[in-house]
């Protein structure tokens, strides 16, 4: 059971890896289905780093950007025109005022403020149906990404900007794909850009029962 968040709060959040472990299959989401009681705030600006970037790595900057407080991340969901309507209108309180959003603060995009990594969960499972990154300008936030294909989960990896997104291919169970793809985005020229894409195959339980994905 994975923790929720209410409007405007904000705490620790596990990687994708907490997610997959919640559906019991290794770093696997399930598809997207309704029920209740998943989600969860927190900060996060850590993880591995890519050998290259560990190399190269910037000088930090002598005045670093500051964490906003208690960013209201429904808020800015359902205000925000780029979100798709079938992501707002399943945007509802899991239980009371507690919403399945996950929220991060890491600087992406080198502003002077740090952004902000929503990713939108369904309650029971908590399936990422929507990931989105904020900018701060001018006092307000502008939508500078977002992934909108579940299951999809993003993550801020040491400045960098990492998607996950889990693979089912025809048959597939619903708590096993086949796979998935990890996508990594770094702000260029005033937009995200992708520097690496990595595949990984899952390996098969032998006599999984599972039921397979209902096909259309």
């Amino acid at each position: 059971m994975r923790g929720l968040t209410g409007e405007g709060s904000a705490r620790t959040r596990g990687s994708i890896q907490a997610v997959s472990a919640a559906l019991a299959v290794p770093t696997a989401l399930a598809l997207l289905v309704s029920g209740c009681g998943a989600g969860g705030t927190g900060a996060r600006d850590e993880g591995p780093a890519h050998a290259d970037s560990v190399a190269g790595a910037a000088t930090p900057s002598a005045a670093p950007s500051k964490s906003p407080d208690n960013v209201n991340a429904v808020a800015l969901i359902k205000d925000d025109p780029k979100v798709a309507p079938e992501v707002k209108r399943e945007l509802k309180p899991c239980v009371a005022d507690e919403y399945p959003v996950d929220v991060s603060y890491g600087n992406l995009t080198a502003g002077s403020a740090d952004d902000v990594v929503v990713n939108v969960l369904t309650c029971g499972d908590a399936v990422g149906v929507g990931s989105y990154v904020y900018r701060e300008q001018d006092g307000s936030y502008e939508n500078v990404f977002k992934a909108e294909e579940p299951p999809v989960y993003a993550e801020i990896d040491r400045g960098d900007l990492v998607v996950t997104k889990q693979v089912y291919e025809k048959g597939d169970p619903v708590s096993s794909p086949s796979g998935e793809n990890v996508i990594t985005y770094r702000w260029t020229s005033g937009h995200f850009t992708e520097k690496y894409r990595t595949h990984n195959d899952y390996g098969k339980v032998v006599g999984d029962s599972a039921t397979p994905v209902p096909a259309g």
